[in-house]
Order: C-alpha cells, then structure tokens, then sequence
C-alpha cells in the first residue's frame, strides 16, 4: 500500500459504544491490498473522511484476522463528528499501518500489567486481545484501568470475560463513582495495592493521560518495577503520519515514526518535564 494515499475501506460493522464513543470495524475494498496488509497490536492506521480530512486511530482488532480492522473513535472534532454519520456499507479512506506498538514478542513468558486511564484505552485494547488469545505464552495477567467518571467507562462485558480467564486480574476505579459504582472509587493507583505483582518477571503496557501514567510510573518503580520494563503509548497531533510535518515531534524523536510506543528510559527525560 502506498503510505501517501487513503485505500478504500467498507465499513462491514458499526457499533455504539457510548454516547461519543463508536467502533468501525472496516475491510478494505482491495483483495490485494487485504491480502498485503499486516500489523502489530499498538499500531496505528489514518483513518481518512473523503473531503473533510483525516486523524490517526489506533486498531483494537487483533492481527489474527488483518481483514477486519476495528478502530474505536471518540467524538472530538469535525472529522469524527462526521466519521460517526457513517453507516454499514458506505466507505472510508485508510492508510497505515504507522508507528511502533507494544513489545509483545518481548513479553512472551512475562507477567503483563497492563494499565490505561480516561478514554485513552483504545490503543491497549489489542495488546489485551493479543495476550487473552494467547493466554498460555504469558504469565500472570494485570488489567487496570482508570476513569474519571463512572459512566466513561467502556466494555464493561469484556472486563467481566477477562476478569473470568485463569491467572488474570481485572482492576478498576473511578475518580467520581456515582450510586451504583461497585469497583474502587479514587485515583487509579490507589489500586496498586490489590495487585499481585512479581516485579522481576512484569512487563508493564500502559496509556493515558500523561499525569497519570507520571504518578503511575512513580507508584510502579517503588514496586521495583524496572524502568526498561515500562511502555508508554503517547499521543500528540499526528497528521502525515510519516515523520514529514513535525507536528507530533517530542524531542529529537517523533510519535508517529519512532512511538506511539516507547519505553520508558527512551522518554523518561522529557517525559518528566511538565507541559513539555
């Protein structure tokens, strides 16, 4: 595939997560480009509305099945407000993979922990899917995730599946729990404790906002975690997706090329610099 050119892709499903929160799942229109096709969980594709433009989104399918890619999208601006009029059998534009995702090869017989916060758990999401199809080449599997608002919460049934396989652990919290709430109400590393984490054999995947995954690498190196066993998924403004615009550059390395992916000691000193 041409990475300077949108592929057609069909729009197979469509389903609302929450009020502004939707999962496309596509196919490309092109059995050549189908069968060319191929990504690592944590990558990302550009997703492209034909006349009003384009945003990175990250696949939460699993590269078992490249034909059926499923993007999650939250509704934040003009494109994915547009994006979220699409409907079964219309197209879209997509180009992609980008990026580098999750050390998944790396983590083969580890403990995984895997942490998100907010609405930014989307690009875990396949690293979950990837370990839980997987199951017997990883250890001990730690899901966490933390929210602001107890209705922010997405997949609720999936959280049940994964909390029910063997050896897994699912945590979750809320900042503002609401009356019917039935998980931990606080920041999300007030959780930490509940963990039964083995920090010599864990290799840790997390996303969200950047404050939290600060305090959260500080509360998991106290833990003695080590800091080349931490990923980071960071988010800036992405646009060409090629290296090429600068927009997404943090330091001498840019998010779109060198990232979403990090790990932690690649960051650690921009990363602890706030605002940066």
């Amino acid at each position: 595939m041409n990475p300077h050119l949108p592929a057609e892709a069909d729009i197979v499903e469509r389903i609302q997560e929450s009020p502004s929160v939707f999962t496309l799942r596509l196919r490309l229109s092109d059995p050549a480009a189908r069968g060319a096709y191929c990504f690592a969980p944590g990558q990302f594709n550009m997703l492209y509305l034909y006349g009003v433009g384009e945003v990175p989104i990250s696949i939460v399918s699993d590269p078992h099945d490249p034909e059926h890619l499923l993007h999650t999208i939250r509704v934040v601006g003009r494109v994915t407000r547009g994006m979220a009029e699409l409907q079964v059998g219309e197209r879209i534009g997509l180009r992609g993979p980008y990026g580098r995702g999750w050390p998944l090869q790396q983590a083969i017989g580890h403990d995984v922990l895997i942490l998100t916060g907010g609405l930014g758990c989307a690009p875990v999401v396949s690293a979950i899917n990837y370990v839980t199809l997987r199951r017997s080449s990883f250890g001990r599997l730690t899901i966490i995730q933390g929210v602001k608002h107890a209705d922010d919460l997405l997949w609720r049934d999936r959280y049940a599946v994964w909390a029910d396989m063997p050896d897994t652990q699912v945590l979750l919290s809320a900042d503002h729990g609401g009356p019917v709430w039935p998980w931990h109400v606080g920041l999300v590393t007030e959780v930490f404790g509940e963990t039964h984490v083995a920090p010599e054999r864990t290799l840790v995947m997390m996303c969200g906002p950047e404050g939290m995954m600060r305090a959260s690498v500080t509360a998991l190196r106290a833990r003695g975690i080590e800091e080349g066993n931490i990923y980071l998924s960071m988010e800036r403004n992405m646009q060409c997706a090629l290296g090429h615009c600068g927009h997404c550059q943090y330091g001498p390395a840019f998010i779109c090329r060198q990232g979403p992916v990090f790990a932690y000691p690649e960051v650690k000193a921009l990363f602890d610099v706030r605002g940066f």
